[in-house]
């Protein structure tokens, strides 16, 4: 009981996180792990468990999405193939290799979005954008690969999107981890389906985590419009600098 309380507090934690920044796997993932649960295994828990973190995640962003249909209607169809994609390469990934990939992957994004303050003054320079315009291809094809790699490991996945948006010209924070939330929603979605078919999640720890989960997601959606927006970035930064040094550790 012990441990399902702490595994469920854990989760609401990481629903905050993803909501602000995304990284919350890491939280539960090593978690899973100290009970004992295989890496893949525990991956795949731990996507489920935090899925509904992000639908109320999104609740929580509605606000901030009026003005941005068309990049939401352009995330769907990417994120979907592009998770389906990841997941099933994670179900045939060895699981040593599964470990040692991840760290290289999680501090490649941690870096693009940390640079891309100079490249947004680049592109608003030469080539501002508006959400009022329709995402080009190569912002569709950019999000099949991010929604590759969420499938396979879900941990800030949400800062290779805002790292994406931000490329594209994107500068307000909060319309921008709405945006995050709706694509993890589609590529964490699909998923969520390959693993529950191929029997890898531990489902009385992903009940349990899911509950912290559907809370914290709200919570941490209200939270990181409560606060200056350039907060919020550094917030991004750290998480992801903090995950990509956990990673090489372990």
């Amino acid at each position: 009981m012990i441990d399902l309380l702490t595994i469920a507090l854990l989760s609401f934690v990481a629903a905050i996180g993803n909501a602000i920044a995304g990284g919350g796997t890491l939280l539960t993932f090593p978690a899973l792990i100290g009970l004992g649960i295989s890496p893949i295994v525990a991956n795949a828990t731990s996507t489920v468990a935090l899925w509904p973190g992000s639908m109320s995640s999104m609740f929580g962003y509605r606000d901030a999405l009026q003005d941005a249909r068309p990049w939401a209607v352009a995330f769907a169809v990417p994120s979907v193939l592009g998770g389906a994609l990841g997941a099933w390469l994670l179900i045939v990934t060895p699981e040593a290799r599964f470990s040692a990939l991840v760290p290289f992957l999680v501090l490649a994004a941690t870096i693009v979005f940390l640079a891309q303050g100079p490249l947004l003054k680049i592109v608003a320079r030469h080539r501002p954008v508006s959400t009022t315009v329709a995402p080009t291809a190569g912002f569709v094809i950019a999000q099949f690969f991010v929604a590759i790699y969420g499938g396979y490991f879900g941990a800030v996945a949400g800062i290779v999107m805002l790292a994406s948006l931000g490329l594209m010209g994107l500068t307000d924070i909060h319309q921008m981890n709405g945006l995050k939330n709706w694509g993890a929603i589609c590529f964490n979605g699909i998923a969520v389906a390959f693993f529950v078919f191929s029997g890898l999640v531990d489902w009385p720890i992903a009940l349990v985590m899911a509950g912290g989960a559907l809370l914290g997601g709200w919570t941490g959606s209200r939270f990181a419009q409560s606060i200056p927006r350039e907060r919020v970035r550094s917030l991004v930064g750290v998480i992801g600098l903090a995950a990509a040094g956990w990673l090489f550790l372990r």
